[in-house]
């Protein structure tokens, strides 16, 4: 933007009434916390995929659950790893709690409770897609509400512009061009909040429900190898 145009939406803002000022400094406490959102989100959902696509590569080429525990520190952004966290300690504490030995004397470890172990990871994918999704009702809010705060601010300077007819006797464009004004500006205001804060919305829905697949897809992974080794 031009320091022409940055002069004039200053003096726009200066030049407003009360009210006007008051919605727009709402709009953009709304617009400032949701483009704060939207950057942190993004960097969160980028990290947890990459971190995601480490840590299942590890997974799935080892051997035994323990072998696993080595790469979670490096890969903490991921969602699986509080999951497989999760399962890993419920597992291990029925083994260590109840052990017994196959028969045939195999020295095989079982575990008591699968339903326990999924329960476990259930938990657990809540708490993961909680810290995923952590911020995006404030999106949905300002989505929602912002435009309805600008037209709130359309409708006041609309009537201050009636009202400057009212009192001047007329219609001349310098009578009601502040009214105008401060109608158009909040406007604008409430899509420029809005529009952002819907789209980021919901292209991390979409993201989210990939992230509750992924999740849902490691867990009955997790439960299918326990299934196979302990019991």
């Amino acid at each position: 933007m031009t320091e022409a145009g940055n002069s004039n939406i200053a003096q726009l803002f200066l030049s407003a009434g009360p009210t006007a000022k008051a919605v727009l400094i709402v709009l953009a406490f709304f617009s400032l916390v949701s483009w704060a959102i939207i950057i942190g989100r993004l960097w969160s959902f980028s990290r947890a995929a990459s971190d995601s696509r480490v840590f299942l590569k590890h997974f799935r080429k080892s051997r035994k659950f323990a072998d696993v525990l080595g790469i979670c520190d490096k890969c903490e952004a991921s969602p699986l790893v509080g999951i497989f966290r999760a399962g890993y300690a419920e597992l291990d504490q029925q083994v260590k709690d109840g052990r017994e030995v196959a028969p045939a004397d195999t020295g095989r470890l079982f575990v008591k409770s699968l339903a326990s172990i999924e329960r476990a990871l259930e938990r657990a994918a809540g708490v993961e897609t909680t810290r995923l999704t952590r911020g995006l009702s404030f999106l949905a809010t300002t989505a929602s509400a912002t435009p309805f705060i600008g037209l709130f601010g359309t409708v006041m300077g609309i009537m201050i512009a009636f009202s400057q007819i009212a009192q001047k006797g007329s219609t001349s464009i310098v009578v009601v061009a502040p009214g105008i004004a401060e109608a158009l500006i909040n406007t604008a205001a409430g899509l420029v909040a809005a529009v952002p804060a819907l789209i980021a919305y919901n292209n991390f829905g979409g993201r989210m429900r990939a992230a509750r697949a992924e999740m849902r897809d490691f867990a009955l992974e997790f439960m299918n190898l326990a299934e196979r080794h302990f019991t």
